[in-house]
């Protein structure tokens, strides 16, 4: 069995070829069984594992376990960390693990992408990146291989990691750190969200006519990283079904509160992308994508990997 490290993730994975790929399994489907979502608590407060089976019905065999660790910040380490084991489908024999952070920074990145290569408006060329964790980077890039990015603003909790994130990117972009939030969401094309807030950060009446709203984080219930309006004043589409109506903080909060019904959803990738039903209806329209992580990006993105390494 071979090992990948990080760095041949990060050399195997780019972003054309990752995004297409992922598009085609979308339409052509995967099986992929709801994740194992199981609260851990630790010493300095409350963890998560999450496992991530996934497989071809002629093909490989993949899972994924990540840790998620929120109070690692405080530490100066990553939030998410984890392994993808990769089997080959005919005996079911191990062929490879993979390193798991890197490959899902990647694929989530990768995913939103996807979703804004679908939905954003074709002349988006400002970003707002609402996160200065490992995803931030990811994030812009993929963001910036699908549509023509020229701007690029990013806004934390922490100003330094803002400020020390767009320096990196500052001589790609016109990239710059900001404190005021709302002027930000007003002027972007798109607004990109990857926290760990468990309270809304963006506000939907901040967003102008023809945005597009990418949410990444909120993967639990109890988590929130927008407001009510977000969703209502938004034409909703969500990566599955299946993990929006389950674990989307976003969503089930919004659901609660009677700013948006499930009915709402319009798409998930594999409908949106298969032209089973319409992305977004005009320029004008608002459109919102919510993600909490699908195990069939994953199994692609480790299919990936492995055909470059081979």
């Amino acid at each position: 069995m071979q090992l990948i490290s990080a760095e041949e993730v990060a050399a195997a994975l780019t972003w054309d070829s990752l995004i297409e790929r992922m598009a085609q399994a979308f339409r052509e489907g995967v099986e992929a069984p709801p994740r194992h979502h199981h609260p851990m608590q630790r010493v300095d407060g409350e963890a998560t594992m999450l496992i991530m089976p996934a497989w071809q019905r002629e093909g490989y065999i993949g899972v994924k376990m990540v840790n998620v660790f929120p109070q690692n910040a405080e530490h100066g380490l990553p939030a998410i960390s984890g392994v993808y084991l990769l089997c080959e489908g005919d005996h079911g024999r191990p062929l490879a693990c993979i390193d798991g952070s890197e490959l899902t920074r990647r694929r989530t990145a990768a995913a939103s992408a996807l979703a804004a290569r679908e939905l954003a408006r074709k002349d988006a060329e400002s970003l707002l990146l609402v996160a200065t964790g490992k995803l931030a980077p990811m994030l812009i890039e993929a963001h910036a291989s699908v549509r023509p990015i020229k701007q690029v603003r990013i806004w934390g909790r922490n100003p330094d990691k803002a400020r020390h994130l767009a320096k990196a990117y500052a001589e790609r972009f016109d990239c710059v750190a900001v404190d005021d939030l709302k002027a930000a969401v007003g002027k972007a094309d798109i607004v990109s969200c990857a926290t760990l807030s468990t309270r809304p950060i963006v506000q939907g009446a901040w967003l102008k006519p023809g945005t597009h709203l990418d949410l990444v984080g909120a993967f639990r219930p109890d988590m929130r990283e927008s407001d009510g309006e977000c969703f209502s004043r938004s034409e909703v589409f969500v990566d599955t079904h299946a993990g929006a109506r389950g674990e989307a903080g976003d969503l089930l909060q919004a659901v609660e509160d009677g700013a948006c019904t499930f009915d709402a959803i319009r798409a998930d990738l594999a409908e949106l992308l298969r032209g089973d039903r319409p992305g977004r209806s005009d320029a004008s329209a608002i459109t919102l994508f919510k993600s909490v992580g699908a195990s069939l990006e994953d199994l692609v993105a480790a299919i990936e990997v492995w055909e470059r390494s081979a």
